[in-house]
């Protein structure tokens, strides 16, 4: 008998079982549209590309958490949203199953960071809000620590200058809404080692102390990094 149409790829054939609903390809593989079923009570609702998780999507877990958007073999890839059994959320780019590139985290108390990603972490320029307090720590980011130039800002007053591992360091300056700016440096201090300890073994840090120079009237500046980098044209993927 002749087989029945010339190319594999267009034929589709929609199937049901315990663990899929939907479509597949002439050799069996999930592609198309399907709902699967996993044995650990995830669920999938999406498209399938030769077997594989591969464009848009919703998969749901057991415990809760829930993530819309795109896939790229069986990985989260591109834009998407992540709603965490915690009540956080992130909204933005996926580069093989990590927040990377640009995006919203907010987080189960409130706070949001908005700016740049890498491999999971806040890196690179980004804007963290205290919900709080209302203050902002906007500037650089290296492996989810605030670090590099920055502005931390608060309701009547901002700091301006450097930062490491979240902490003011170095030369800077508080600006004040009065009119009036106090320059300084805060000085990283150890703390003092007690007798007969290993010289070899690293120094306990604390700290570091404001030490105020002068005060002086409002001087232009240019503040560095003042906004983090505008997200890609378009706006990020609704729930």
């Amino acid at each position: 008998l002749d087989s029945v149409g010339s190319s594999p790829l267009k034929q589709f054939f929609f199937t049901f079982d315990q663990e899929y609903d939907g479509e597949r390809n002439s050799e069996g593989e999930r592609h198309g549209r399907g709902k699967a079923y996993l044995p650990n009570g995830d669920t999938y609702d999406g498209e399938y590309e030769h077997g594989f998780r591969s464009g848009q999507g919703t998969y749901r877990f057991r415990n809760g958490a829930c993530y819309t958007g795109e896939y790229l073999q069986n990985k989260k890839h591109g834009r998407g949203i992540f709603f965490y059994p915690d009540g956080s959320k992130y909204e933005g780019d996926w580069v093989n199953d990590q927040r990377h590139g640009y995006g919203e985290y907010t987080y189960a108390n409130g706070d949001t960071y908005t700016g740049e990603w890498f491999n999971n972490n806040r890196h690179g320029q980004g804007t963290y809000v205290y919900k709080d307090t209302g203050s902002k720590y906007v500037g650089g980011w290296v492996n989810g620590n605030q670090e590099g130039q920055a502005e931390l800002i608060h309701l009547n007053h901002r700091f301006k200058g450097k930062f490491l591992n979240g902490n003011p360091v170095g030369h800077g300056k508080y600006i004040f809404d009065i009119g009036c700016e106090q320059h300084g440096e805060y000085i990283q201090s150890e703390q003092d080692k007690g007798e007969g300890e290993e010289e070899e073994e690293p120094s306990l840090l604390v700290a570091p102390k404001w030490k105020a120079s002068e005060i002086t009237k409002l001087t232009l500046w240019t503040p560095h990094g003042e906004n983090p980098p505008s997200p890609r044209e378009g706006t990020l993927v609704a729930a």
